[in-house]
């Protein structure tokens, strides 16, 4: 039997196709069960043991204000150390997911970070200077260095916009991409330059530059939301339009998008997130290139998806990394720059390799 009426004849969907459309489906729910359990392990495990329902009960008490009884020890341990620290990764995390995904949709290129611009490079040697110099690192609560880092940052991007990049008054993608490395290989030459000539601080300056939550408190949380979340809504509002984006940009002028304009905007709001993250945590490499990239593979390039998911498996993401960081040498704690790029750089390669499969 031929023809329409022939089933068998009809092409029959992969079993890696079942896969991905099973996951698309379950994408939210699954990826909030992750972050879920990245919170409350993020939050349980650590040199005093606390159980999951001891952090359950001491959650409901500060946050719901329910009357639970809580063990004081615990109670301290969770709500003033490991709760703010794994609120912060879990804030950064997500942020440098969705300006990771924004950065990737306004350059086309999947291979784009929150760091192109020069926001890593920047807040790295504005932070080196304040180590370095005679400026005390704190100036009554507020911290020296994450002010630094965040100035630094912020002119580092106006810097690659507003003095190289602009071309007859408009500002082209390669000549943008082109200015930040410009711009960021300037900065690195100088922070390598202050840590050569001061060797009593390379180790501090180093540290910084690797990224790390030790000195996590709830007043750098409040310090990055004010960025964060007003750039995450601007970030989301143009999720269809990243998807009309992605045509020509003929065709996107044809249906009424002003491309240099949303580039600039699209832009400023992933940079300014990005050098907030940035200047709370130092340069955490990898989560804004690989967490986009592995959420495309799974839900497709929707960015109205794709942002939201970005968001919150990079939260996930950080977490566990920083868990990873504070328990896996003891005494001591590893930078978490160290974890990203141990677990980031070769699920990339994967990642690359994979999609070159594809082509043949």
């Amino acid at each position: 039997m031929t023809g329409a009426g022939n089933i068998e004849a009809w092409p029959q969907p992969t079993r890696a196709a079942m896969v991905r459309a099973s996951l698309r489906v379950a994408a939210y729910p699954l990826s909030f069960a992750i972050l879920f359990a990245a919170l409350l392990l993020g939050t349980a495990i650590g040199p005093a043991a606390i159980g999951p329902d001891e952090v359950v009960r001491v959650l409901l008490r500060h946050i719901l204000h329910i009357n639970v009884q809580t063990e004081a020890t615990a109670d301290t341990i969770v709500w003033q150390i490991r709760f703010p620290r794994v609120l912060l990764a879990g804030l950064v995390g997500g942020t440098l997911g969705y300006a990771g995904a924004a950065y990737q949709g306004v350059f086309r290129n999947p291979l784009a970070d929150p760091y192109l611009m020069g926001v890593a490079s920047g807040a790295g040697l504005a932070a080196a200077l304040v180590i370095v110099g005679p400026l005390p690192l704190m100036w009554g609560n507020i911290s020296i260095i994450t002010l630094a880092a965040f100035l630094g940052a912020v002119g580092a991007v106006a810097l690659s916009y507003t003095l190289v990049a602009r071309v007859g008054g408009v500002t082209p993608v390669s000549t943008l991409i082109l200015s930040g490395i410009a711009i960021s290989t300037l900065a690195v030459s100088a922070t390598s330059y202050l840590m050569l000539t001061n060797g009593e601080d390379a180790i501090a300056v180093l540290s910084w530059l690797m990224g790390g939550f030790n000195d996590s408190s709830w007043r750098k949380m409040w310090f990055i939301l004010p960025y964060t979340i007003p750039a995450a809504v601007v970030i989301y509002l143009h999720g269809r339009v990243l998807n009309v984006m992605q045509l020509d940009e003929q065709q996107a002028q044809q249906l009424g998008i002003d491309i240099s304009r949303t580039q600039v905007i699209l832009l400023v709001a992933a940079s300014l997130a990005s050098a907030a993250a940035v200047s709370v945590a130092g340069i955490i490499g990898f989560v804004g290139l690989v967490v986009p990239h592995a959420v495309r593979l799974v839900v497709g390039p929707d960015y109205r998806r794709l942002l939201p998911l970005s968001t919150v498996l990079g939260a996930a993401v950080l977490i566990l990394a920083d868990l990873g960081a504070r328990t896996l040498v003891n005494p001591g704690e590893l930078p978490i720059g160290v974890i990203t790029a141990g677990l980031g750089a070769p699920f990339f390669l994967f990642l690359l390799r994979r999609q070159k499969k594809a082509y043949l």
